[in-house]
């Protein structure tokens, strides 16, 4: 009886902010370690609104195959696959009106730079599909084959 409430005392004194950090800890969904991986981050300034930019990343990630495991105002968080459980957190900061800071962090180099290639180039592409002609192409044939296979 006595362990139990001093264990009860020693939770309730540590605030509720550890509390729940630890439950998520516990599920496997705890973003604490990528809060603390941001200095070290891959940084990259991108010229889309903050709502536009967090959205169309959302879309990015999923289109990539990653999992969004949690999300905030601020972050995804994302596991590099259904498969792979590399934790990610892609943050964003809105530098002005058409201007957002992006930082991927992760304790993994690989899944830090894998998730920054993919969400960095993804976003050129939208901004500048111009500058990826092979791309474009692509695009209007699986298009034009779409039109064939309704159509016909």
């Amino acid at each position: 009886m006595r362990s139990l409430v001093l264990f009860l005392c020693v939770l309730i004194l540590s605030g509720c902010a550890s509390v729940k950090e630890a439950a998520k800890g516990i599920a496997g969904s705890s973003t604490k370690v990528l809060e603390e991986g941001r200095p070290q981050a891959i940084k990259q300034q991108v010229n889309y609104g903050y709502a536009d930019c967090y959205n169309k990343s959302k879309e990015i990630l999923i289109e990539s195959g990653a999992y969004i495991y949690a999300k905030s105002k601020e972050m995804i968080a994302v596991y590099v696959s259904a498969s792979d459980t590399t934790v990610v957190g892609v943050f964003f900061k809105g530098m002005d009106n058409s201007n957002t800071e992006i930082s991927v962090s992760s304790p993994s180099s690989y899944g830090k730079e894998l998730i920054a290639k993919i969400l960095f180039l993804e976003l050129d592409k939208l901004l500048h599909p111009e500058k990826y002609p092979k791309e474009l192409e692509k695009k209007n044939q699986e298009k034009k084959s779409d039109k064939l296979s309704i159509g016909g």
